[in-house]
């Protein structure tokens, strides 16, 4: 089951860290991205094991995107950010919505 497509009420662009190189950080193209966006300030662990301070989170389709971390979003009012790692929510045919949590600095 899908997430709902009314609870997708904004959207930020996300462009996919490719990883590095010899001329440095690349990223993909940008990409729309409807979601649902929580501008809440929380603690997360960062891939590294490290605990960072999240201020943003959104949720959207498990296809809409891939954001690993490094990946660069710019939030609605063109504020830029990037993403500290996302999470797969998939329900393997439960009627859950599955989702795509993507946390962000």
């Amino acid at each position: 089951m899908l997430i709902p497509g009314f609870l997708l009420r904004h959207e930020v662009t996300v462009e996919p860290y490719l990883g590095d190189n010899g001329y440095g950080p690349q990223w993909g193209d940008p990409v729309p991205v409807r979601c649902f966006l929580e501008e809440k300030t929380r603690l997360v662990r960062a891939p590294d094991g490290r605990e960072v301070t999240s201020s943003s989170t959104f949720y959207c389709r498990l296809d809409a995107v891939d954001a690993p971390p490094e990946s660069k979003v710019t939030l609605p009012g063109d504020r830029p950010t990037t993403v500290i790692q996302q999470a797969r929510h998939d329900g393997g045919g439960l009627p859950t919505p599955d989702h795509l949590e993507v946390q962000l600095l």
